[in-house]
């Protein structure tokens, strides 16, 4: 049976700081508008700030739907699972909010990521926990973790700031999400560190 906690601490905290891998979810508030679910990955993205809020590093690659959900009302939700060891599925239902590169606070958070930051950062998604509950993932299967990909990192880590804003200026759903929504604000703004 599934529990409610109050805090991100202690064993829920190991549990997330553990995971190689979680997913996001948000949507827009129109009932037609299109729900969006991600993958997160790349070691050190993401951080527990305190004891009620988390933040991850949003990079470039994709579209930035996460960035107009969170910027129109802030719904998000977080979500692990254990492919090793016990089972557990872990929910951190919060209000998020896209701290972009010009935004002061970035040069307080940044940091937090050490050296998973990189070139294709775009903003920093905090979230602060509204629900934080378990349940017990008995049906997720086991899997075993390999190794990061490194990909992502190596080829943004080729361009330019210069040429990453210029790489998200082309790509579409950037600017606007899915459903016409303001996203990242182009051109990119540059990093206030």
């Amino acid at each position: 049976m599934g529990q409610t906690y109050e805090r991100i601490e202690g064993r829920i905290r190991t549990f997330i700081e553990e995971q190689p891998l979680f997913f996001t979810a948000t949507a827009p508030l129109a009932g037609d508008g299109h729900v969006n679910l991600s993958p997160k990955g790349r070691k050190g993205t993401l951080v527990v700030v305190d004891e009620r809020t988390l933040a991850y590093l949003d990079f470039g690659g994709s579209g930035a739907e996460t960035i107009a959900h969170v910027r129109e009302n802030g719904r998000i939700t977080l979500m692990w699972c254990a492919f090793a060891g016990p089972p557990k599925v872990l929910r951190v239902h919060g209000q998020g909010e896209a701290v972009l590169r010009d935004d002061p606070r970035w040069a307080e958070l940044i940091p937090y990521f050490k050296d998973a930051d990189g070139a294709a950062a775009r903003a920093i998604i905090v979230v602060r926990a509204r629900r934080i509950s378990d349940a017990c993932g008995f049906a997720v299967p086991f899997m075993d973790y390999r190794e990061e990909r490194t990909q992502h990192a190596e080829h943004f880590g080729r361009k330019t700031d210069e040429e990453f804003a210029a790489y998200c200026e082309k790509k579409p759903h950037v600017g606007v999400s899915l459903d016409g929504l303001p996203a990242l604000p182009l051109p990119l703004p540059a990093r206030t560190d």
